[in-house]
Parts: C-alpha cells; structure tokens; sequence
C-alpha cells in the first residue's frame, strides 16, 4: 500500500552538496521505486523570518514561503527529517521553521481546559541525523538530548507515532560505510518507514 511521504531537508546550507542530501535522494528513490508519493521540503531554501513573540507563535501570520511546506506536511501520512547535529541540536534556521510550523491550529489546539488536542495523529516520523562525533557517544554519554527533545516535545506531543530514528556519525567515514547507510534509507523508503 503506498504512502503519502513529505522529505523535510533540514541541513541550512542551500548547496545542496552534503551527505544528507544524499541520504535524502537514497530514500526518495527507494519510496518512489517502490510506489510511494514523495514530496520534498529544502529548508535552506526558504526565506522566512524567525518567530521572536510569544503573540507571533500563537497568532501571527504564517510567511508566504511557508505556507507549501505546511501543507505538503500536512498532506503527507508519513515524515522524513533529516539535519546535522550543531552543538548537540539541530541548526538554528531548522528550529526556526519547525516553530513556525508548528504553531497552535496545525499540531495541536489549544483549549482554555484541559490538555491541548494532538492533531497529528496517525501520521509516523524518521528522523535522520548526522554528526561528526560517534553516534554511541552521542547516544549514551550525551542522551542524546538534542534528539530526544525534539522527539517527545514536537513529534509525540503531537500525537506522531512511532517515530524511529538513524544517527549517523563519524561523517567523515569511508566511502564503504557512507554507502551503506544510503542503501539503508533506501530501503526504509522503500517501505514507507
């Protein structure tokens, strides 16, 4: 059964010539070959202006440049994200657009009682992230907090499940391991996880 699938490519540097470009491009191949409906979303491509008021989040209106990316997000039963780790995060122009996204009336409504209504659910996440320390360290000495919060405060507070995850490290790896990592997201989209 095909899936409808929306590729957010959040690395900020719009050249487009990093490995998760590539690993972006190995999973949109393997959805597509196998059926699936792909759209894309290049962060570093879009011009937005950061949210700087708590009025801005909660009432402002959504940029122009923004207003596709949310509603192939919203079309899409399935997201892929991928970004690199920047000092244990994400990149700060990703964090910008996710907060713009995910405003009041698109993850969750907000009520005067109670607890906000999740308004994602049904869909499933991966999320896809590279970084040039060892994913092990990353994972076990460092929590991989950066990753984690994003999961559990965006992805799940929203009602997205289940989100699973590729951490990539040591980027600078041989050709032989870069390469097996593509083949791996070609086979996650293959089949639409």
């Amino acid at each position: 059964m095909s899936k409808r699938i929306v590729i957010i490519q959040g690395h900020p540097d719009p050249s487009g010539h990093h490995l998760l470009h590539a690993l972006a491009d190995a999973y949109a191949q393997g959805a597509t070959t196998a059926g699936h409906v792909v759209r894309r979303v290049e962060v570093a491509k879009l011009d937005f202006p950061l949210l700087r008021t708590q009025a801005e989040f909660e009432t402002g209106t959504l940029p122009p440049a923004l207003e596709q990316p949310r509603e192939d997000m919203h079309w899409a039963e399935h997201w892929v994200f991928l970004f690199p780790l920047w000092h244990g995060t994400m990149p700060a122009l990703f964090k910008g657009f996710l907060e713009h996204i995910f405003r009041p009336g698109f993850a969750m409504d907000y009520e005067k009682k109670g607890f906000p209504r999740r308004l994602l659910a049904g869909r499933s996440a991966r999320v896809v992230v590279t970084m040039g320390m060892p994913a092990l360290l990353y994972r076990w000495y460092f929590g991989a907090y950066g990753v984690r919060g994003f999961e559990r405060s965006m992805l799940s507070f929203a009602g997205i499940k289940p989100i699973r995850e590729n951490l990539y490290g040591l980027t600078f790896a041989n050709e032989r391991t870069r390469t097996r990592w593509m083949e791996s997201l070609r086979e996650h989209g293959e089949r639409g996880d």
